[in-house]
Protein backbone atom coordinates (compact mmCIF):
# COMPACT_ATOMS: atom_id res chain seq x y z
CA UNK A 1 0.00 0.00 0.00
CA UNK A 2 2.96 2.29 0.58
CA UNK A 3 4.24 1.73 -2.95
CA UNK A 4 4.17 4.70 -5.35
CA UNK A 5 1.11 4.72 -7.57
CA UNK A 6 -0.99 2.58 -5.22
CA UNK A 7 -3.83 5.12 -5.32
CA UNK A 8 -3.63 5.72 -9.08
CA UNK A 9 -6.50 3.25 -9.45
CA UNK A 10 -8.83 4.03 -6.50
CA UNK A 11 -11.15 1.07 -7.13
CA UNK A 12 -8.28 -1.41 -7.21
CA UNK A 13 -6.76 0.23 -4.13
CA UNK A 14 -10.01 -0.09 -2.18
CA UNK A 15 -10.32 -3.73 -3.26
CA UNK A 16 -6.77 -4.39 -2.01
CA UNK A 17 -7.51 -2.71 1.32
CA UNK A 18 -10.72 -4.72 1.68
CA UNK A 19 -8.84 -7.95 0.99
CA UNK A 20 -6.16 -6.95 3.50
CA UNK A 21 -8.79 -6.27 6.16
CA UNK A 22 -10.47 -9.60 5.39
CA UNK A 23 -7.19 -11.46 5.89
CA UNK A 24 -6.55 -9.56 9.12
CA UNK A 25 -9.95 -10.81 10.26
CA UNK A 26 -8.44 -14.31 10.18
CA UNK A 27 -4.93 -13.62 11.45
CA UNK A 28 -5.68 -11.26 14.35
CA UNK A 29 -8.24 -13.51 16.13
CA UNK A 30 -5.83 -16.47 15.87
CA UNK A 31 -2.94 -14.42 17.27
CA UNK A 32 -5.17 -13.22 20.12
CA UNK A 33 -6.22 -16.78 20.99
CA UNK A 34 -2.64 -17.99 20.88
CA UNK A 35 -1.60 -15.17 23.23
CA UNK A 36 -4.53 -15.96 25.52
CA UNK A 37 -3.53 -19.64 25.62
CA UNK A 38 0.00 -18.62 26.61
CA UNK A 39 -1.32 -16.51 29.48
CA UNK A 40 -3.43 -19.43 30.70
CA UNK A 41 -0.40 -21.73 30.67
CA UNK A 42 1.35 -19.23 32.91
CA UNK A 43 -1.61 -19.28 35.30
CA UNK A 44 -1.51 -23.08 35.40
CA UNK A 45 2.19 -22.98 36.32
CA UNK A 46 1.50 -20.51 39.12
CA UNK A 47 -1.32 -22.65 40.51
CA UNK A 48 0.96 -25.68 40.51
CA UNK A 49 3.12 -23.85 43.03
CA UNK A 50 0.20 -23.45 45.46
CA UNK A 51 -3.56 -22.94 45.75
CA UNK A 52 -4.83 -19.44 45.07
CA UNK A 53 -8.60 -18.89 44.88
CA UNK A 54 -8.25 -15.68 42.91
CA UNK A 55 -5.94 -17.24 40.30
CA UNK A 56 -8.18 -20.30 40.10
CA UNK A 57 -11.19 -18.11 39.30
CA UNK A 58 -9.18 -16.18 36.72
CA UNK A 59 -8.14 -19.46 35.08
CA UNK A 60 -11.75 -20.68 34.93
CA UNK A 61 -12.93 -17.45 33.31
CA UNK A 62 -10.00 -17.50 30.90
CA UNK A 63 -10.71 -21.06 29.80
CA UNK A 64 -14.34 -20.19 29.11
CA UNK A 65 -13.29 -17.18 27.07
CA UNK A 66 -10.75 -19.24 25.13
CA UNK A 67 -13.34 -21.93 24.43
CA UNK A 68 -15.80 -19.32 23.17
CA UNK A 69 -13.15 -17.73 20.96
CA UNK A 70 -12.15 -21.07 19.49
CA UNK A 71 -15.80 -21.91 18.76
CA UNK A 72 -16.24 -18.59 16.94
CA UNK A 73 -13.08 -19.14 14.89
CA UNK A 74 -14.13 -22.71 14.10
CA UNK A 75 -17.47 -21.42 12.84
CA UNK A 76 -15.69 -18.86 10.70
CA UNK A 77 -13.53 -21.56 9.10
CA UNK A 78 -16.73 -23.12 7.76
CA UNK A 79 -17.35 -20.02 5.63
CA UNK A 80 -15.13 -21.09 2.76
CA UNK A 81 -17.57 -20.67 -0.11
CA UNK A 82 -16.65 -18.41 -3.01
CA UNK A 83 -19.11 -15.73 -1.85
CA UNK A 84 -19.30 -16.43 1.89
CA UNK A 85 -17.29 -13.33 2.78
CA UNK A 86 -19.77 -11.04 1.03
CA UNK A 87 -22.62 -8.96 2.35
CA UNK A 88 -26.16 -10.19 1.73
CA UNK A 89 -29.46 -9.32 0.08
CA UNK A 90 -32.45 -11.06 1.67
CA UNK A 91 -35.81 -11.29 -0.09
CA UNK A 92 -38.97 -12.42 1.71
CA UNK A 93 -42.32 -13.31 0.12
CA UNK A 94 -45.48 -14.65 1.79
CA UNK A 95 -47.08 -17.82 0.50
CA UNK A 96 -50.77 -18.49 -0.05
CA UNK A 97 -52.97 -17.50 2.85
CA UNK A 98 -53.59 -13.79 2.47
CA UNK A 99 -53.24 -11.64 5.57
CA UNK A 100 -52.02 -14.49 7.77
CA UNK A 101 -49.06 -15.29 5.52
CA UNK A 102 -48.33 -11.62 4.92
CA UNK A 103 -48.13 -11.07 8.68
CA UNK A 104 -45.76 -14.06 8.95
CA UNK A 105 -43.52 -12.56 6.27
CA UNK A 106 -43.33 -9.32 8.25
CA UNK A 107 -42.42 -11.30 11.38
CA UNK A 108 -39.52 -12.84 9.44
CA UNK A 109 -38.33 -9.37 8.40
CA UNK A 110 -38.19 -8.44 12.08
CA UNK A 111 -36.41 -11.70 12.97
CA UNK A 112 -33.63 -11.18 10.43
CA UNK A 113 -33.31 -7.53 11.40
CA UNK A 114 -32.87 -8.49 15.07
CA UNK A 115 -30.30 -11.15 14.14
CA UNK A 116 -28.28 -8.62 12.14
CA UNK A 117 -28.42 -6.06 14.94
CA UNK A 118 -27.12 -8.65 17.42
CA UNK A 119 -24.03 -9.05 15.23
CA UNK A 120 -23.54 -5.34 14.75
CA UNK A 121 -24.48 -5.53 11.07
CA UNK A 122 -26.26 -2.72 9.26
CA UNK A 123 -29.72 -3.34 7.83
CA UNK A 124 -31.24 -1.37 4.97
CA UNK A 125 -34.75 -1.79 3.56
CA UNK A 126 -34.24 -1.79 -0.20
CA UNK A 127 -37.87 -2.49 -1.04
CA UNK A 128 -41.04 -3.18 0.94
CA UNK A 129 -44.59 -3.69 -0.31
CA UNK A 130 -47.18 -3.44 2.52
CA UNK A 131 -49.99 -5.99 2.77
CA UNK A 132 -53.60 -5.02 2.14
CA UNK A 133 -54.64 -5.34 5.81
CA UNK A 134 -51.48 -6.26 7.71
CA UNK A 135 -48.00 -7.61 7.09
CA UNK A 136 -46.16 -7.33 3.78
CA UNK A 137 -46.46 -8.60 0.22
CA UNK A 138 -42.69 -8.62 -0.23
CA UNK A 139 -39.52 -7.20 1.28
CA UNK A 140 -35.88 -6.90 0.27
CA UNK A 141 -33.26 -6.26 2.95
CA UNK A 142 -29.60 -5.34 2.56
CA UNK A 143 -27.49 -6.85 5.37
CA UNK A 144 -24.07 -5.18 5.52
CA UNK A 145 -21.39 -6.94 7.53
CA UNK A 146 -18.45 -9.32 7.10
CA UNK A 147 -19.64 -12.75 5.88
CA UNK A 148 -23.33 -11.82 6.15
CA UNK A 149 -24.08 -14.01 3.12
CA UNK A 150 -22.01 -16.90 4.48
CA UNK A 151 -24.17 -16.98 7.60
CA UNK A 152 -27.55 -16.14 6.10
CA UNK A 153 -27.37 -18.56 3.16
CA UNK A 154 -28.58 -21.12 5.72
CA UNK A 155 -31.93 -19.30 5.79
CA UNK A 156 -32.82 -19.78 2.12
CA UNK A 157 -36.01 -21.83 1.80
CA UNK A 158 -39.59 -21.99 3.01
CA UNK A 159 -40.36 -21.07 6.63
CA UNK A 160 -43.54 -22.50 8.17
CA UNK A 161 -45.58 -20.95 11.02
CA UNK A 162 -48.19 -22.70 13.18
CA UNK A 163 -50.16 -20.52 15.61
CA UNK A 164 -53.56 -19.32 16.74
CA UNK A 165 -54.33 -16.66 14.18
CA UNK A 166 -54.92 -13.14 15.54
CA UNK A 167 -56.97 -12.53 12.39
CA UNK A 168 -59.40 -15.41 13.00
CA UNK A 169 -62.49 -14.39 14.98
CA UNK A 170 -62.90 -18.02 16.07
CA UNK A 171 -59.28 -18.25 17.29
CA UNK A 172 -58.48 -21.28 15.18
CA UNK A 173 -54.99 -22.59 14.54
CA UNK A 174 -53.51 -21.66 11.16
CA UNK A 175 -50.46 -22.77 9.19
CA UNK A 176 -48.67 -20.14 7.11
CA UNK A 177 -45.70 -20.19 4.79
CA UNK A 178 -43.19 -17.60 3.59
CA UNK A 179 -40.18 -17.99 1.32
CA UNK A 180 -36.76 -16.54 2.01
CA UNK A 181 -33.96 -16.19 -0.50
CA UNK A 182 -30.47 -14.86 0.20
CA UNK A 183 -28.15 -13.44 -2.48
CA UNK A 184 -24.51 -12.39 -2.10
CA UNK A 185 -24.01 -8.66 -2.60
CA UNK A 186 -21.86 -8.56 -5.73
CA UNK A 187 -19.45 -5.67 -6.05
CA UNK A 188 -17.77 -4.34 -9.16
CA UNK A 189 -14.94 -6.90 -9.05
CA UNK A 190 -17.21 -9.51 -10.66
CA UNK A 191 -18.33 -8.85 -14.21
CA UNK A 192 -22.02 -9.36 -14.90
CA UNK A 193 -23.03 -8.02 -18.30
CA UNK A 194 -26.57 -6.66 -18.57
CA UNK A 195 -27.96 -5.68 -21.96
CA UNK A 196 -30.19 -2.63 -21.54
CA UNK A 197 -32.36 -4.06 -24.31
CA UNK A 198 -33.21 -7.00 -22.06
CA UNK A 199 -34.60 -4.75 -19.33
CA UNK A 200 -38.09 -3.42 -18.73
CA UNK A 201 -38.04 -0.42 -16.39
CA UNK A 202 -41.20 0.49 -14.48
CA UNK A 203 -41.57 3.41 -12.10
CA UNK A 204 -44.16 3.87 -9.37
CA UNK A 205 -44.77 5.78 -6.17
CA UNK A 206 -43.02 4.54 -3.06
CA UNK A 207 -45.27 3.04 -0.39
CA UNK A 208 -45.58 4.76 2.95
CA UNK A 209 -47.71 5.36 5.98
CA UNK A 210 -49.07 8.64 4.59
CA UNK A 211 -48.58 12.27 5.50
CA UNK A 212 -45.70 14.46 4.48
CA UNK A 213 -43.20 11.62 4.17
CA UNK A 214 -44.94 9.90 1.28
CA UNK A 215 -43.09 10.46 -1.98
CA UNK A 216 -45.41 12.34 -4.34
CA UNK A 217 -43.43 11.34 -7.47
CA UNK A 218 -42.80 8.02 -9.24
CA UNK A 219 -39.37 7.58 -7.65
CA UNK A 220 -39.56 3.81 -6.98
CA UNK A 221 -38.07 1.62 -9.71
CA UNK A 222 -38.81 -1.96 -10.77
CA UNK A 223 -36.53 -3.79 -13.22
CA UNK A 224 -37.57 -6.92 -15.10
CA UNK A 225 -34.84 -8.93 -16.83
CA UNK A 226 -36.43 -10.52 -19.89
CA UNK A 227 -34.14 -13.53 -20.52
CA UNK A 228 -34.35 -14.83 -16.92
CA UNK A 229 -37.63 -13.30 -15.68
CA UNK A 230 -35.83 -11.94 -12.61
CA UNK A 231 -37.59 -8.92 -11.07
CA UNK A 232 -36.05 -6.50 -8.58
CA UNK A 233 -37.40 -3.27 -7.10
CA UNK A 234 -36.07 -0.41 -5.00
CA UNK A 235 -37.78 2.50 -3.28
CA UNK A 236 -35.05 3.22 -0.74
CA UNK A 237 -34.28 6.75 -1.96
CA UNK A 238 -36.43 9.72 -2.99
CA UNK A 239 -34.44 9.97 -6.21
CA UNK A 240 -35.51 7.77 -9.12
CA UNK A 241 -31.93 7.86 -10.44
CA UNK A 242 -30.52 6.53 -7.16
CA UNK A 243 -33.21 3.88 -6.89
CA UNK A 244 -32.45 2.68 -10.41
CA UNK A 245 -28.73 2.48 -9.61
CA UNK A 246 -29.47 0.42 -6.51
CA UNK A 247 -31.91 -1.79 -8.41
CA UNK A 248 -29.21 -2.46 -11.02
CA UNK A 249 -26.89 -3.53 -8.21
CA UNK A 250 -29.62 -5.86 -6.90
CA UNK A 251 -30.15 -7.26 -10.41
CA UNK A 252 -26.45 -7.94 -10.86
CA UNK A 253 -26.47 -9.88 -7.59
CA UNK A 254 -29.55 -11.86 -8.62
CA UNK A 255 -28.09 -12.67 -12.05
CA UNK A 256 -24.83 -13.76 -10.48
CA UNK A 257 -26.73 -16.03 -8.10
CA UNK A 258 -28.73 -17.35 -11.08
CA UNK A 259 -25.53 -18.31 -12.87
CA UNK A 260 -24.15 -19.95 -9.73
CA UNK A 261 -27.34 -22.01 -9.39
CA UNK A 262 -26.94 -23.26 -12.96
CA UNK A 263 -23.35 -24.27 -12.23
CA UNK A 264 -24.33 -25.90 -8.94
CA UNK A 265 -27.06 -27.88 -10.70
CA UNK A 266 -24.66 -29.09 -13.35
CA UNK A 267 -22.13 -30.03 -10.67
CA UNK A 268 -24.79 -31.86 -8.66
CA UNK A 269 -25.79 -33.89 -11.71
CA UNK A 270 -22.19 -34.94 -12.24
CA UNK A 271 -21.68 -35.85 -8.57
CA UNK A 272 -25.09 -37.48 -8.10
CA UNK A 273 -23.44 -40.87 -7.79
CA UNK A 274 -21.21 -39.65 -4.94
CA UNK A 275 -23.65 -37.77 -2.75
CA UNK A 276 -27.30 -38.08 -1.85
CA UNK A 277 -28.35 -34.68 -0.55
CA UNK A 278 -32.08 -33.92 -0.82
CA UNK A 279 -33.21 -30.49 0.38
CA UNK A 280 -36.91 -30.06 0.94
CA UNK A 281 -38.52 -26.69 0.31
CA UNK A 282 -39.63 -26.43 3.93
CA UNK A 283 -36.49 -25.88 5.95
CA UNK A 284 -37.91 -24.90 9.34
CA UNK A 285 -41.16 -24.87 11.33
CA UNK A 286 -42.05 -22.34 14.03
CA UNK A 287 -44.79 -23.72 16.27
CA UNK A 288 -46.53 -21.37 18.72
CA UNK A 289 -49.55 -23.62 19.43
CA UNK A 290 -50.34 -26.16 20.93
CA UNK A 291 -46.71 -26.16 22.16
CA UNK A 292 -43.68 -23.98 21.44
CA UNK A 293 -40.97 -25.41 19.21
CA UNK A 294 -38.71 -24.31 16.38
CA UNK A 295 -37.67 -27.34 14.35
CA UNK A 296 -35.05 -27.23 11.61
CA UNK A 297 -35.90 -30.09 9.26
CA UNK A 298 -32.43 -30.25 7.72
CA UNK A 299 -30.36 -30.59 10.88
CA UNK A 300 -33.06 -31.90 13.27
CA UNK A 301 -32.13 -29.14 15.72
CA UNK A 302 -35.12 -28.29 17.93
CA UNK A 303 -35.38 -25.32 20.30
CA UNK A 304 -38.35 -24.64 22.59
CA UNK A 305 -37.79 -20.90 23.13
CA UNK A 306 -39.60 -19.76 20.01
CA UNK A 307 -39.73 -16.14 21.19
CA UNK A 308 -35.94 -15.96 21.49
CA UNK A 309 -35.63 -17.22 17.92
CA UNK A 310 -38.13 -14.61 16.70
CA UNK A 311 -36.01 -12.02 18.50
CA UNK A 312 -33.06 -12.97 16.32
CA UNK A 313 -31.41 -15.90 18.10
CA UNK A 314 -30.67 -17.77 14.86
CA UNK A 315 -27.03 -18.67 15.48
CA UNK A 316 -27.70 -22.22 16.77
CA UNK A 317 -29.53 -23.06 13.52
CA UNK A 318 -26.92 -21.36 11.34
CA UNK A 319 -24.07 -23.13 13.15
CA UNK A 320 -25.78 -26.53 12.86
CA UNK A 321 -26.36 -25.99 9.15
CA UNK A 322 -22.75 -24.93 8.51
CA UNK A 323 -21.38 -27.91 10.44
CA UNK A 324 -23.61 -30.29 8.52
CA UNK A 325 -22.64 -28.69 5.20
CA UNK A 326 -18.89 -28.64 5.92
CA UNK A 327 -16.83 -30.90 3.62
CA UNK A 328 -15.74 -33.05 6.56
CA UNK A 329 -19.42 -33.72 7.37
CA UNK A 330 -20.23 -34.93 3.89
Amino acid sequence: MAQPGFWDNPERARATIDESNRLKGWVEPWDALRSQAGDLRTLVELLQEGDDAELDGELTRGLRSLQSGLASLELKTMLQGEDDHREAIVTIHPGAGGTESQDWAEMLVRMFTRWAERRGFQVGVMDLQPGDEAGIKSATLEIKGESAFGFLKAETGVHRLVRISPFDAQSRRHTSFASVFVYPMIEDDIEIEIDEGDLRVDTYRASGAGGQHVNKTDSAVRLTHGPTGIVVACQQERSQHKNKATAMKMLRAALYRHEMEIRDKERAEIEATKTDIAWGNQIRSYVFQPYTMVNDHRTDLKLTDVQAVMDGDLDPFIEAFLKQSAPSAA
